[in-house]
């Protein structure tokens, strides 16, 4: 549960945990210096109030320690609660150790810090004008201290304010500390959340692009289908010219078995057509199809792993990523495509290496932006990787982009694994 005041996010639940775990602090040193300035000191102090105002502390943080095991959320209210009875307890100990006279009078900041950060405006206010008015009432109303006169009483006050600058000190570093990390850290999960958002717009705004485009491609591509069937039909006696239009024949069969797939599967691809396969046979198999369009590439394969191997989630969406990654290195360097692949029993590494240019900082930088691309003369529009990406991350897994050595691209994409089954 979460409350937002002007500038920040802040989450109160995890507050309240270091209010419970800073009162423990506080019922400490409290303990401490009134035993200490009771009877090291010497200086009278009514013991039985104050410290029955220490042990209602302790209950107090005994049941916020039942409350922060229960489910339901803290709300500003339950959590200005809390301070408020902080207040009320410091109050009550100053009123009868000396009133404002008293040196630890300016811990009243630490609520009053607390309320800014992690409450409604509102809340804020309430507390700190609560805590000005008991500062007010402590200025004329209290049990005076029976302290020794002259410079000793100056030095015992003086020592006071040391310690409670020490005090107040340590204890602001460590919870505005960490409630400055955990800001922080809020912070960055907001701006993921922003980037993740901006890229699921991107990649339904791109479903529908491909939707309209599938659609708008079938009838060109039948017609192409049907017009390199006449011709090589009309040609038959041309053995080279056939085998062309047969390879003709073949890449326009798999852009419609393609378009097919895309528009069988929609969005449900992973719910409907997801399978678990050995790693091994899958890998394959997808090697396989790959070869199907792309028989002209110079390719090496090495599978190494644990046997029997484990199972992947063999969806639609995965298989176009890595079809996609493996053509980026076939338009690289045609002749030099190697994969390679490492598993355990649960993870895949599969690495994705070339001989081509490879990347350049700026590359390497804005690889996997949308529209994006270093293969414009090759007609790139900058979707493929893309798309890579946000599949692969979609299935629990990586993308990297590294520099080869020798020259050209190391992709390295880690993706997870599942236990194979028992017969």
């Amino acid at each position: 549960m979460t409350f937002t005041n002007r500038f920040r996010t802040v989450p109160v639940a995890g507050m309240l945990r270091r209010l419970f775990v800073l009162r423990l602090y506080a019922i400490a040193g409290q303990t401490l210096a009134i035993t200490g300035v009771n009877f090291g000191l010497d200086i009278r102090l009514p013991l039985l109030p104050m410290l029955m105002v220490v042990v209602l502390l302790v209950l107090l943080n005994l049941a916020t320690w039942v409350r922060l095991a229960q489910p339901w959320p803290v709300t500003a209210m339950e959590f200005f609660a809390q301070l408020l009875v902080d207040v009320t307890a410091l109050t009550t100990l100053l009123f009868y150790s000396g009133g404002s006279t008293n040196p630890f009078v300016s811990l009243y900041l630490l609520p009053i810090i607390v309320a800014a950060i992690t409450l409604p405006a509102l809340y804020a206010w309430a507390l700190t004008t609560i805590c000005v008015a008991a500062y007010s009432f402590l200025m004329f109303f209290y049990l005076p201290l029976d302290m020794p006169h002259g410079a000793a009483a100056f030095a015992l006050h003086v020592a006071g304010m040391w310690l409670n600058f020490i005090a107040s000190a340590v204890l602001i570093t460590f919870f505005i500390g960490r409630m400055a990390a955990s800001i922080r850290g809020r912070e960055r999960e907001l701006a993921e959340a922003r980037e993740t958002g901006l890229r699921n717009e991107q990649i339904v705004a791109l479903g529908c692009l491909a939707a309209g485009a599938a659609h708008e491609l079938s009838t060109p591509l039948a017609t192409m289908a049907v017009v390199a069937g006449e011709l090589q039909y009309q040609h038959g006696d041309d053995p080279a010219l056939a085998a062309n239009l047969q390879i003709l024949r073949n890449q326009v069969t798999a852009c419609k078995a393609i378009l097919t797939r895309l528009t069988a599967t929609g969005g449900a691809g992973r719910a409907e057509d997801a399978r678990l396969l050995p790693v091994d046979i899958y890998l394959d198999e997808l090697v396989a199809q790959w070869q199907l369009v792309r028989p002209a590439i110079g390719l090496q394969t090495r599978w190494e792993g644990i046997r029997p191997a484990p199972n992947i989630l063999a969806e639609a969406t995965l298989g176009q990523a890595l079809l996609s990654l493996f053509n980026n290195a076939a338009d690289a360097a045609p002749f030099a495509v190697e994969l390679e692949a490492r598993w355990d029993s649960r993870e895949l590494t599969l690495d994705i290496l070339d001989r081509g240019q490879g990347f350049n900082q700026e590359a390497a930088a804005r690889a996997g932006e949308v529209f994006f691309t270093t293969k414009q003369a090759q007609g790139g529009i900058g979707l493929g990787l893309f798309l890579a990406n946000a599949s692969i991350e979609r299935l629990g897994g990586s993308v990297r982009m590294l520099p080869r050595e020798g020259g050209g691209a190391h992709i390295v994409v880690c993706l997870p694994l599942h236990e194979p089954r028992t017969p």
